[in-house]
């Protein structure tokens, strides 16, 4: 049987929104808004050498791609970021076989993420001093610390199984820690770290308390106790004592401070809508978790910036 594909109708697309934001993730204008950058980034990426052999063939010669304009380019890395397909069934869609919708998807994750890293939009990997701080966030007078989850594979190998078994979400899973503006912002995000990996864990191996002005406001879970003693403006939930009951001030101090935080679920929820770090993670290239969940962190600031 034969069977034809064709890419994705682009034509189609813009004129329906809600499918391209379904497909996307973004609608028309914020992706008209990201295309320029996005080209601007693939020109400087150049054309990857598979070897470091001379040329046989003149400039143009040889296959050409399936995915030829900037624009199918950037709407397949979107694709591929919000629906999560597998390498078969991207393939199937876009005229593609399967390592070759592999190799696109490799090649073009560098170039979104460089895109926006031109919107500025992608959060920080550290907070080296309070003037980093101060200089890349000079608005920002409350943030909101949480740690969020992904569920990966169970691996193979016994130690990895340990490592990456979260006692929380009782499945095998990858953490990160983020910081989030008021207005649902991720302003830095942590390196990935093994399910087993605690918050405070994280929080005191990546050290932010040094990089967060003292005037800054911290708000956090009941699973950062403690940090008060790091930083002076630090607001976390009172725990119930042993044996004991919390008052109604304290009860309403605690609902009070749930009803801020919640921008911070938002905010995870928002960077969530991308498939790639909602479903199961399945990848196999080494660090690749990491880098994507920071593009999709990028691109739900961008989300909001473009607004």
């Amino acid at each position: 049987m034969e069977v034809k594909t064709t890419m994705l109708d682009r034509e189609r697309l813009q004129k329906d929104e809600r499918l391209l934001r379904a497909v996307t993730g973004l609608d028309d204008k914020r992706f008209e808004a990201l295309l320029p950058s996005f080209e601007t980034a693939l020109l400087e990426a150049g054309t990857p050498r598979r070897s470091a052999q001379p040329r046989q063939r003149k400039v143009g010669g040889g296959r050409k791609p399936h995915l030829r304009s900037v624009e199918e380019q950037l709407i397949y890395i979107l694709f591929y970021f919000k629906c999560y397909p597998t390498f078969d069934l991207a393939g199937l869609l876009f005229g593609l076989d399967r390592s070759q919708a592999n190799r696109w998807m490799h090649r073009l994750q560098p170039i979104l993420e460089a895109a926006l890293g031109r919107k500025m939009a992608l959060p920080e990997r550290k907070l080296s001093s309070i003037e980093e701080f101060v200089e890349q966030f000079p608005e920002v007078k409350r943030v909101m610390v949480d740690g969020t989850e992904r569920g990966i594979q169970r691996a193979q190998d016994r130690e990895k199984q340990r490592e990456n078994y979260s006692g929380k979400k009782k499945r095998h899973t990858r953490t990160h820690l983020a910081m989030v503006s008021e207005e649902k912002r991720v302003l830095v995000m942590s390196p990935a770290y093994p399910g087993k990996t605690h918050d405070k864990g994280v929080w005191n191996q990546e050290q932010w308390a040094k990089g967060i002005p003292k005037e800054v406001e911290i708000q956090a879970d009941a699973g950062f106790q403690g940090i008060a003693k790091e930083h002076p403006k630090t607001r976390t939930p009172h725990k119930k004592p042993r044996g004991g009951e919390l008052s109604e001030e304290q009860k309403e101090e605690n609902h009070a401070l749930a009803r801020e935080r919640v921008v911070c679920e938002h905010a995870f929820a928002g960077v969530k809508r991308y498939g790639i770090v909602c479903q199961v993670y399945r990848n196999r290239v080494a660090d690749f978790d990491d880098r994507s969940m920071v593009t999709a962190a990028g691109l739900w600031n961008f989300y909001l910036m473009a607004a």
